[in-house]
């Protein structure tokens, strides 16, 4: 569920991001002064501007920051929390979890007392374009010196604000850099002498042979029913090129009857009618049904983000040794090659004006950026950060994130993402629609059909401002 507002430079800066992220060893000497630069807000009270409060921070000041509870926690912003707590004596930091960002908050921004900090993530996260106007320009924080005392600007990888700047201004902070992927137990393929497929034809061929074994394909859970639509976006991607992004991008008529999109959801279809979906997805709790992937081993293969380690790693059955693979394609001569790759930076943090203490909500990003956080955050949840150099080589011993350097190697240029979901928060109604097929209660027609409304919904909204995509 990231938010990625532009294509620019999408097929080579997050390729040098990630794999950088995975290959550079750890190193330097993390500092425990903290040191500044930038300036003051405008919003909530302000204190003095020093090395050690660059946002001129009030003293002793409470924070309040609500962060989306998903496959990565809270812990790691606990963890800056503490940091935050210690740099700033007298001050506190409340940071809270929710899984559902829009219905909690919402009410919050019209109200005018909104959180200082928010991790606006999650299938049910605030569509961007509604709030645009309401959120701190976060150059100042990019600008200021992280606790190690470096500009923060030049410890981030190429090309990872492009993703929160919209019409010029940094709206969030993409904190954490994701790897899309169809995921899978290297060991039961190997011990069932299957390879990972290349084009849905193989993938159905798989299919037969898994179900001969007692197990399905794919399962699914009614809360990422979505991840679905994903998977589905990646390969029409891969099959028809750029000109499936951009449509759908920018909310085009027709745009879900692309050839390549409807190739791939009928590809989908026959899998469904098939039977290789686990029955009763839509009835199930996500965690659960991913669980039955992971653990039970009902199902060989799940689309997710590279968060799904972490979000099942007390759920994962020993020895599984985790892996992922690109999207398939449709034919084995697709527009892009078929190691082309969906990958994005995502878990956008916000600062919105109107928090009472929007100050030292930038502060709490600061700490966040520094080294000692972000290292934390990619041994504790085995996935980078947008900051360089926080992770071994060895993947902290995690196949999973080894696999990521691997698709990124294999990929080259060919990255690519789309923003249009989380920009205008179309995730929810999605969410019905991919549930209704998935279950096989809707064919590929309805789909569409379900599909194309729900964007021109958005198009034909006068109230929501869009935003082309070139």
């Amino acid at each position: 569920m990231n938010v990625q507002h532009q294509s620019v430079g999408r097929r080579g800066f997050l390729r040098g991001a990630l794999a950088a992220a995975v290959l550079v060893p750890m190193g330097g000497t993390i500092a425990s002064c903290a040191a500044g630069g930038g300036g003051g807000t405008a919003a909530g009270p302000t204190g003095t501007v020093s090395d050690t409060n660059p946002f001129g921070m009030a003293d002793k000041a409470a924070l309040d920051a609500v962060i989306f509870k998903g496959g990565y926690g809270i812990d790691y912003v606990e963890f800056a929390g503490k940091i935050f707590e210690k740099t700033h004596e007298g001050s506190t930091a409340k940071i809270s979890p929710s899984t559902d960002i829009a219905q909690e908050l919402q009410p919050r921004f019209v109200g005018g007392n909104p959180p200082d900090l928010i991790d606006n993530s999650g299938a049910k996260a605030i569509g961007f374009s509604t709030i645009l106007a309401q959120l701190e320009d976060l150059t100042s924080v990019v600008e200021a010196k992280n606790l190690e005392g470096k500009v923060i600007k030049d410890t981030l990888y190429t090309g990872v604000l492009a993703p929160g700047t919209f019409d010029g201004k940094l709206a969030a902070l993409n904190y954490v850099l994701t790897v899309f992927a169809v995921w899978y137990s290297d060991s039961l393929l190997k011990e069932n002498g299957w390879t990972v497929p290349k084009t849905w034809d193989e993938m159905y061929a798989l299919g037969e042979q898994a179900k001969a074994k007692g197990k399905y394909l794919f399962v699914w859970g009614k809360e990422a029913a979505t991840y679905y639509q994903e998977l589905a976006i990646a390969s029409a991607i891969k099959e028809g090129g750029d000109e499936v992004r951009l449509g759908l991008e920018n909310l085009t008529a027709d745009c879900w009857s692309h050839p390549a999109i409807q190739s791939v959801f009928a590809a989908m279809e026959k899998i469904v009618k098939a039977g290789f979906f686990k029955p009763g997805g839509s009835g199930t709790q996500f965690t659960a049904a991913q669980a039955q992937w992971s653990n039970a081993q009902e199902a060989v293969f799940y689309p997710s983000g590279s968060w799904i380690e972490n979000e099942m790693k007390d759920q994962t059955k020993a020895g599984f040794n985790m892996m992922g693979a690109p999207a398939p394609s449709v034919s084995a001569s697709p527009k892009m090659p078929q190691t082309a790759l969906h990958s994005a930076a995502g878990e956008p943090f916000i600062v919105p004006s109107q928090g009472k203490n929007a100050a030292g909500g930038k502060e709490l990003l600061r700490i966040m950026l520094s080294k000692e956080a972000a290292t934390n955050f990619a041994k504790t949840k085995l996935a980078p950060t947008i900051v360089k150099d926080t992770v071994p080589a060895d993947g902290f011993g995690s196949t999973a994130l080894v696999s990521q350097t691997k698709m990124l190697s294999d990929a080259g240029e060919d990255i690519y993402t789309w923003n249009f979901i989380d920009l205008y928060g179309t995730n929810k109604d999605q969410l019905v629609v991919w549930n209704t097929f998935l279950d096989g209660k809707s064919d590929v027609a309805t789909l569409t059909s379900a599909l194309q409304n729900i964007s021109d919904k958005v198009r034909n909204d006068s109230s929501v401002k869009k935003i082309e995509v070139k």
